[in-house]
C-alpha cells in the first residue's frame, strides 16, 4: 500500500492523506459473509448517551470475520483482497478445498493465489494457524487467542505483531506490541506473521468533515465550557481555574489510573507501563 497526497489548494488538503487502494482486488463484499450494522450514536438500550461525540458516518455491512481458523487441515487459496471499514487493516477471502468461503485479516506479504491453511502440524509460514506449542521460539505471531477454542483477541489492527521469547510448562511468554510480556496457554492458537497495510499509521484524517464520515463528531474542549457543563469550564477568558485535570463528571485526568483489574491480570510478567522488557 502507498499513500496519496493532494496539492495544498485548501488548509486541510495540505496536510492529508489517504491510502490509494492498489492492493485491493474486489470492491463488493461477499454477500453471504455480511451483516447490517445497526447504529447507536453512543447511545445504551435507554437511549442515553454513553460514549459523547458518536454519530453519522457513512453506512458500513459488517464482514463475518474468521479469528477462530476451526477449519483444520483444509487448505484454502486467497481469491481476493478486500476493503474492511470496520477495521484498520485489509482482509482475505478465502475459498477451501471443499467450496467454502470465509474472510480473515491480512497477514502481511499473503497475496491472491497463495494456499493457507490451520492445523496442528502445518508449515510455520505467513498466514498459516497453529497452536503456540508447536511454534517456534522467536517466531512473528498475529490473531492471538486468550481461551483456546474462543477465537483471536488480540494483536489483529494493521501492522500489529507480537512475538514467543520463551515456553515454559504449559504457558508461552509472548511480547505483545505495547511491550507488555504476559503468559498464555500453549494449547491457543495464533497466527503466523504480521498483519498487513503497516502504513495505515501514516494515514492523515486531514480535516473534521472527514472524521464526521467516520462516524466520529467533534469534541469539545472543557475551558470552552460553561461553568455548569465542565469542572474546567466559565471564568474570564481561558483558564480552567488552577484545578486539577478532570473530567465532567470530576474524574482526575492525566495520571490517574483508570484499567480495572482482570482475571488476566495475574498472566503479565511485565505490565506495558513499565515500558516492558528492555
Amino acid at each position: 500500500m502507498t499513500m496519496k497526497t493532494f496539492k495544498p489548494y485548501t488548509q486541510s488538503r495540505r496536510s492529508m492523506s489517504v491510502s490509494n487502494f492498489l492492493d485491493i482486488t474486489k470492491k463488493r463484499p461477499e454477500k453471504a459473509l455480511i451483516k447490517i450494522i445497526k447504529k447507536k450514536g453512543g447511545r445504551n438500550n435507554t437511549g442515553s448517551v454513553m460514549v459523547r461525540f458518536r454519530g453519522g458516518g457513512h453506512k458500513r455491512f459488517y464482514r463475518l470475520i474468521d479469528f477462530k481458523r476451526n477449519k483444520f487441515n483444509v487448505p484454502a487459496k486467497v481469491i481476493a483482497i478486500e476493503y474492511d471499514p470496520n477495521r484498520s487493516c485489509r482482509i482475505l477471502l478465502l475459498k477451501y478445498k471443499d467450496g467454502e468461503k470465509r474472510y480473515i485479516i491480512q497477514p502481511n506479504g499473503v497475496k491472491v493465489g497463495d494456499i493457507v491453511i490451520s492445523g496442528n502440524n502445518v508449515e510455520v509460514k505467513p498466514g498459516n494457524s497453529l497452536p503456540l506449542f508447536n511454534i517456534p521460539v522467536g517466531t512473528f505471531i498475529h490473531n492471538i487467542e486468550l481461551i483456546a477454542g474462543k477465537g483471536g483477541q488480540l494483536v489483529r489492527s494493521a501492522g500489529a505483531v507480537a512475538q514467543i521469547l520463551a515456553k515454559k510448562e504449559k504457558y508461552a511468554h509472548i511480547k505483545m506490541p505495547s511491550s507488555e510480556i504476559r503468559l498464555i496457554n500453549l494449547k491457543c492458537y495464533a497466527t503466523i506473521g504480521q498483519v498487513g497495510n503497516l502504513k495505515h499509521e501514516n494515514v492523515n484524517i486531514g480535516s473534521a468533515g472527514r472524521n464526521r464520515h467516520l462516524g466520529k463528531r467533534s469534541h469539545v474542549r472543557g475551558t470552552a465550557m460553561n461553568a455548569v457543563d465542565h469542572p474546567h469550564g466559565g471564568g474570564r477568558g481561558r483558564s480552567k481555574g488552577n484545578n486539577q485535570p478532570r473530567s465532567p463528571w470530576n474524574q482526575p485526568a492525566k495520571g490517574f489510573k483508570t484499567r480495572q483489574k482482570k482475571i488476566w491480570d495475574k498472566m503479565i510478567i511485565t505490565p506495558r507501563n513499565n515500558g516492558g522488557a528492555k
